[in-house]
């Protein structure tokens, strides 16, 4: 993470100061990566703490049927 931070850094320099359009291309593909590979240290740093606690259990939503209005009949009262 320490190197593609440090070559990140390197080519926003150029692509700030000298308006080099191929770092600013390497500026975004490589912070693409960054965020990639950040993600996956957070996924794992936290899976590493809680090594020994138990997971959740995945809980089954409830299905809920809509009333339609093409089943009923209307009802006439006689008077």
């Amino acid at each position: 993470m320490h190197t593609l931070l440090e070559d990140l850094s390197k080519d926003l320099q150029k692509a700030t100061e000298k308006g080099n359009k191929t770092a600013s291309q390497r500026v975004r593909t490589n912070s693409i990566k960054f965020s990639k590979l950040s993600k996956q240290y957070r996924r794992e740093s936290v899976d590493s703490e809680c090594g020994g606690k138990k997971q959740k259990k995945s809980v089954k939503k409830k299905v809920v049927y809509k009333k339609s209005s093409i089943g009923r009949k209307k009802t006439v009262r006689s008077r």
